[in-house]
């Protein structure tokens, strides 16, 4: 399907106490919501998905519209349900504990987020749509293949909180600095906060298409952590939904839609990464 087909997509705004602003949050209150197809949605009209801004390419904001690889994959949800996808931006810890799934702040969270047991615990995840590598990027000139060589070299590491790159880092003797967002760790490497960062292969291959970046920075070191992305919903609250999602992954895999997006959003596809 041609992404021009697509359900329009759009921020949600938020009700305050003068009028309506424009805002990356969620509306409450005046809707019971629904069931379409028997899957629930917390907003009648609309599949209302969780995500943490910017995660390029996966999610970013351009023009005024989220887009991205996620944004795309569950538009194609949105069309079988025939509604249209509405984005909230909220924290990345709120979205991995389920808590914004349990608050009815979203019906799916989509934010490049990699299945673990950990996350099992709080969220019932989709089947595998990406299978994730972490990067090393550092200034040019720095030589870090791996996390030891830089706690050996006892260079500043950088990581984004709450993602399994920071677990990752911890787990192999690290004490990385923790920035919020990818931009932020982003900024901590360009104004020497952090010598080296760590994060997920697809983020920084889109930050070197910025010959800005590429000038300065280079990827240092590939770490196969043996990482797949899945989309969540609430823990045992919507299992129509869950297999509305199971089933568009599959559906895209087969048709050709999800290379075409991959190759829109990420790049060259490689062998069997559309698999079902």
């Amino acid at each position: 399907m041609s992404p021009s087909r697509l359900p329009f997509r759009r921020i949600a705004a938020v009700c305050g106490a003068v009028g309506l602003v424009l805002s990356l949050g969620a509306c409450s209150g005046g809707d019971d919501g629904a069931t379409v197809k028997g899957a629930k949605l917390v907003k009648s009209g609309q599949i209302t998905t969780c995500t943490h801004l910017p995660y390029a390419p996966f999610q970013s904001e351009k023009d005024g519209k989220v887009v991205g690889f996620d944004v795309s994959m569950i538009d194609l949800v949105a069309k079988d349900l025939g509604v249209e996808q509405v984005i909230v931006d909220k924290s990345f810890e709120t979205i991995k504990t389920g808590a914004d799934l349990n608050a009815s702040v979203c019906d799916v969270a989509a934010a490049g987020m990699t299945i673990t047991d950990e996350r099992k615990k709080n969220l019932d995840f989709s089947v595998p749509y990406f299978d994730a590598t972490q990067a090393l990027l550092a200034r040019k000139g720095v030589k870090a293949a791996t996390i030891e060589d830089v706690t050996k070299q006892k260079l500043k590491l950088g990581s984004q909180s709450s993602t399994t790159g920071e677990d990752f880092a911890r787990t192999h003797g690290a004490d990385p600095q923790s920035f919020e967002s990818s931009d932020a760790e982003l900024n901590g490497l360009r104004t020497g906060q952090v010598d080296v960062i760590v994060q997920d292969y697809p983020v920084v291959q889109n930050w070197l298409k910025d010959p800005a970046n590429a000038a300065k920075f280079e990827i240092v070191g590939n770490l196969d952590t043996g990482e797949q992305y899945g989309f969540a919903v609430r823990k045992g609250g919507n299992p129509k939904l869950l297999e509305m999602i199971d089933q568009a992954i599959k559906d895209a895999k087969a048709d050709g839609s999800y290379k075409k997006l991959y190759e829109q959003w990420i790049g060259p596809m490689p062998k069997g990464a559309d698999a079902p």
